[in-house]
């Protein structure tokens, strides 16, 4: 499944011993757009946790996660597991800076068109 959201909070870091080694677990609050706004938790495991630590509140991103529901005790649990993430381009709201580069002058043109300059042009077209 994917879906795209806007970061609404990062919540701590959680780590832990398991019998298959140590893990880490980070957890973080999304909000899908439209008009009532729906708020999901999903959960970044090993080393995707690395990558929700660089998310940002108010970011846009999309993800590709796995649903899964296990049953403990009678009682049933529901996670959104991420396995892909990507952030989005900024859009027309979002300032961008392009870069500058700075040319020599062109050179002055004469009333035919041409730049002074006699140009040899080999080019077959």
């Amino acid at each position: 499944m994917e879906i795209e959201a806007t970061v609404v909070k990062l919540l701590p870091v959680v780590k832990g011993t398991s019998a298959r080694g140590e893990w880490t677990k980070q957890e973080v609050i999304l909000e899908q757009p439209g008009e009532f706004g729906r708020k999901l938790c999903v959960s970044f495991w090993g080393d995707k946790a690395l990558d929700a630590a660089i998310l940002k509140e108010g970011e846009t991103i999309t993800v590709s996660l796995n649903l899964e529901s296990r049953e403990f005790n009678g009682r049933w649990y529901t996670e959104a597991r991420v396995w892909k993430m990507t952030k989005a381009a900024p859009g027309p709201g979002t300032p961008f800076a392009p870069p500058t580069v700075d040319f020599p002058p062109l050179p002055p043109e004469d009333a035919a068109g041409t730049t002074g300059e006699d140009t040899f042009d080999d080019l077959p077209f």
